[in-house]
This record gives structure tokens, sequence and C-alpha cells, in this order.
């Protein structure tokens, strides 16, 4: 059966999703035509008639010179299968993948809003390139995607937070976004063991003939082990004011009287942070923890030093 009810909700498989969509477009096409596009049999296309009849798609086939399949003017999917909020949520998040540079999400969207019969609401852009129309990153999105659904071992050169500098090879599981930044959950083959990779940091990616089974497990004990969190404390100069609206939520800032900001964020404890706040330059001061003050003073004594 090509058909089959799943919670409610109807799903075609990839031959009869086709050939409702066909004449949604056309609302009519002969057996023959439909049997040379798939490569089957015109006994196969009338079966599969059956079968959409059967699930109630208002198909048909009609003889004669001028006769065909065909499908009743004005059809769109059963609204009682899928409910208009379903099918827009359905939709909205087909728009997100679709700007995650994928084709197949593209064609999936176009399928979906004409079987809806609704008009697609450009809602959302995810652009990964950066200002300087540098297409180097959404290249890297595309390579990392395309291995984790093909299950393909991919190697790259990594930086880690210190610079170092480390040739990988790992199984790719999944691309995580977290605070401001996309990383990438895998096994890494080097270590003997699961972790998570900056993607900004990853350069020189290459798809390797490799295929892996491996799965993301339940719980990621990685994650907790390379993120020691910190409740930090910042005052930061009024002049900063565009930064502190655009990069904190407004629950973490506090205006003081004299117009200066009061922000209190979690945070990784790494490399990562004390390059954060050291962005900020003469316009920040860490007023908790003191280990997170005294590091940071002890980086901007070498940073003088670099001028002396």
């Amino acid at each position: 059966m090509g058909l089959i009810l799943v919670g409610g909700i109807m799903q075609l498989n990839n031959r009869l999703f086709e050939i409702v969509y066909i004449l949604m477009q056309k609302r009519k096409i002969t057996a023959k035509e439909l049997a040379d596009r798939f490569e089957v049999s015109t006994r196969t296309i009338y079966r599969d008639i059956e079968t959409l009849s059967r699930a109630n798609i208002p198909i048909y086939a009609s003889k004669g010179k001028d006769g065909g399949i065909c499908l009743l003017d004005e059809y769109v999917l059963n609204k009682t299968l899928i409910s208009e909020e379903e099918q827009n949520q359905i939709l909205f998040a087909l728009q997100g993948m679709k700007n995650v540079r994928g084709q197949n999400e593209k064609d999936i969207l176009d399928k979906l809003s004409l079987l809806f019969n609704k008009k697609i609401n450009d809602w959302i852009k995810i652009d990964f390139s950066n200002w300087s129309k540098d297409d180097m990153q959404e290249n890297r999105f595309e390579i990392i995607k395309s291995a984790i659904l093909n299950k393909k071992v991919i190697k790259f050169t990594y930086y880690n937070s210190n610079g170092e500098e480390s040739i990988r090879s790992v199984e790719p599981l999944q691309i995580w976004f977290k605070d401001k930044a996309w990383y990438l959950i895998s096994y890494c083959r080097n270590k003997k063991d699961y972790r998570i990779f900056k993607i900004a940091r990853i350069k020189e990616i290459e798809i390797l003939e490799e295929h892996f089974e491996r799965k993301l497990p339940k719980e990621n004990k990685e994650e907790r082990r390379n993120f020691n969190v910190i409740e930090l404390e910042l005052e930061i100069n009024s002049s900063m004011a565009y930064r502190v609206y655009d990069e904190f939520e407004n629950e973490e800032i506090t205006k003081k009287s004299d117009g200066n900001f009061v922000v209190k964020v979690k945070y990784p404890e790494n490399e990562w942070v004390y390059g954060y706040i050291l962005s900020f330059g003469e316009y920040t001061k860490v007023l908790a923890p003191t280990k997170v003050k005294e590091i940071v003073k002890e980086k901007l004594k070498k940073t003088l030093n670099n001028y002396l």
C-alpha cells in the first residue's frame, strides 16, 4: 500500500505524491505519460490511481480521445487531516530549512504550498556569509549537512580556543546553535570520544568516502564537560549601549544612574569568554567573579607588554 495514515496525517510514497502534485499542476495527464515519467508500467499507474481513490483523493480516469487521468478542480489537501495551524507550521519550518541552502527543502516547500493552496510567506532568511560576501561559511555548512545526512566521515583542520592547529577525522552527528555561535557535535576518531567543534574554527573541510553508523547519544556528556558555566557580572560604559542591547537580554541588563550598564550573564569559562570581555576594550570592567577579574587583568598586562 502506497498510502498510510499516521497520527491522522496522510503520508504518500514518492510516486503517489508526485502523481498528485503533477495533477494539481496539469489537471489531466495520460497513464502512458506517467508510466514513462516514473519508468513503470501503465498497469502500475492504474494501481496507484486506485490507491489514491481509496484514500478519498478525487482522482479518476476518463476514456476517449481527450481522456486521461484527472483530478477534480479546486482540490487541495484535505484540511480535516492537517489543520490550518499545522499547515502553517509545516511551511514555516520548511521555509527556515530552505534558507539553509537546501534544494530538497525548497522542492518540498513548493509542493506542499501547492497542495495546501497557500502562498509561501517568505518569513525568514538565514545567511551564513559575512558582510564581505564570502560564501566559505555557507559552503562549510552545506558540506557538513551533506555528511550528516549521508553518514559520511569528514576531515578538517581545526583551531582550538588557544589557536592550536590539529587535523581531525570525525563522524558528524548534529549541527548545534548555542549562544550566538554554531557548533558541530561529532565523534572524533582522533580522540576516540564525542567532541564539540566550533564551526567558525573548522577549515579545509572535505567529505571522505568512508561511511559510519554511529548515532547521536541521548545525553551529551562532552557538552557538560566542555562548558564550566560561570555567572559573570560586568559594568559596561554607556557608549557601548548598541552592543549591550544587541548582545544581552533585557533581564540581564541593569542601567545605573550614571548611564552605564551592569550586565549579569552566564557564560562558559574558557578563552572565548576572556576574549569577549577584552573586545569591549576600555569600556568595561569585570565586577565578578574575582577569578575572572584577575585573569583579565593579567591578560591586559601581557597585552601592554607587547607595546613596550
